[in-house]
């Protein structure tokens, strides 16, 4: 059975993950394929997303799937995606809040993902580094994202945490850290 090689890289907003996951993306494969997830709320949005496909080049190849990502072959081929929070967002959205169903639901679709013989660099934030979240929509999905975070790390040969725009080797392929 094929296995993917993952590549996880967390932070903070702004901290830096894309550029960094864009640049190695490029350094590992000339014509790597960035997975969107993100859900067009809005024509302000979905403008966002075209400015940003254009600031990508034409190097890339786009697929923009807001939840069923492992539908796609990616075989033997260089992934982006980015990014996790915004996936995760969808099925939350979609489930009414319900955070089990939620991560369930993702973690199939990451399990079959990861069964593809490919090389994925997962972008996720790390929104549980803040403070308490101030209702129970954003303590609930924080929660779903703290547990995403750490199966995806779990499952990951590589994790990078962003500080400043600075990449922190937090486990390496050569690392045998206890599970």
């Amino acid at each position: 059975m094929a296995m993917a090689k993952i590549i996880f890289i967390t932070g903070g907003q702004r901290s830096g993950k894309s550029s960094f996951a864009q640049k190695l993306a490029l350094e590992l494969s000339s014509q790597p394929i960035y997975l969107a997830t993100s859900r067009i709320w809005d024509d302000n949005h979905h403008q966002r997303i075209k400015r940003h496909q254009a600031d990508r080049g034409p190097q890339w190849t786009n697929i923009e799937e807001e939840k069923n990502i492992s539908k796609h072959d990616y075989s033997n081929r260089v992934v982006l995606l980015d990014c996790i929070t915004l996936w995760l967002t969808n099925f939350f959205y979609d489930n009414n809040s319900d955070v089990d169903k939620s991560l369930k639901e993702a973690k199939q679709e990451l399990t079959l993902l990861s069964q593809q013989d490919a090389t994925f660099i997962i972008v996720s934030n790390e929104i549980g580094m803040g403070g308490h979240g101030e209702n129970e929509i954003q303590r609930k999905f924080t929660d779903l994202q703290g547990w995403m975070n750490q199966h995806i790390a779990r499952q990951a040969q590589e994790v990078f945490l962003m500080v400043s725009g600075i990449p922190v080797a937090i486990k390496s392929f050569s690392s045998n850290p206890i599970q």
